[in-house]
């Protein structure tokens, strides 16, 4: 297991599924500098142009400076790319196949420049891959049906589920690839959630929905799991607790 270093953030949701922007703001406010420099890599979606789309009509609106990361089409060479890198206070990953995303970045070098940046104060964040890919392992449709994944970058330690009550099987099967230790203890993540860690600490858990859940699964002592609900925080200010 690789030490963790530095900020990750999860997130269930932002600006490619909902509508009012709380998760976005909620992460913004938690980068870097006045005016911070906000990388979107869509590097799991194939470099998905609609989805490009939908992070600069977002961001572009926003007190920040967004820019994309776009690797299918790769037109920095290896200084530039880790210059460009180490110059960003956010580093946004899109939704998509996580397997696919962490091999293409492993080929680039971008898993060991994400790593260096992260070190440097860069806050690492995404939704669903974008989520997966910080922990040690997660849960993965990447290869048709859901599966378990022990192949992630480490800087999160434990494993992630996202979508834990929004698709079918999920809740379930997470549970039994924990509970047999095809994945260590982790974080499952409702949709609306935003999960913040400094150090692999969890730092602060939000919700933008009344109903949202983040959960910390581990394996029990009768080859099953225990499921304990956090405290987060309602995102129009008033408190939210796990029960």
């Amino acid at each position: 297991m690789v030490a963790p270093v530095g900020r990750v953030a999860l997130l269930g949701g932002g600006f490619s599924t909902d509508g009012d922007g709380r998760l976005d703001d909620w992460l913004l406010n938690h980068a870097r500098g006045p005016r911070p420099k906000v990388c979107f890599v869509p590097t799991a979606s194939g470099d998905a142009p609609a989805y490009i789309d939908q992070f600069l009509t977002a961001f572009t609106s926003r007190h920040c400076e967004p820019s994309v990361l776009s690797l299918f089409r790769r037109e920095l060479d290896d200084e530039a790319l880790r210059a460009f890198l180490l110059s960003q206070d956010v580093v946004y990953v899109g939704g998509g196949n996580t397997a696919n995303l962490l091999a293409v970045w492993r080929v680039h070098g971008v898993d060991r420049l994400l790593r260096e940046a992260c070190s440097r104060g860069t806050l690492l964040c995404g939704i669903s891959a974008g989520a997966n890919c910080w922990a040690e392992g997660s849960h993965t449709d990447s290869f048709g049906p859901l599966t378990f994944l022990q192949d992630g970058l480490g800087l999160l330690p434990g494993s992630v589920c996202p979508h834990y009550d929004s698709e079918l099987g999920r809740r379930t099967t997470f549970q039994e690839a924990v509970a047999h230790g095809m994945l260590p203890a982790g974080w499952a993540l409702e949709d609306g959630v935003g999960a913040l860690f400094t150090n692999g600490r969890l730092e602060e858990a939000v919700t933008r929905r009344p109903e949202g859940r983040l959960y910390w699964v581990q394996a029990d002592e009768t080859n099953g799991v225990t499921e304990e609900a956090l405290s987060c925080r309602l995102l129009n200010g008033a408190p939210c607790h796990g029960s």
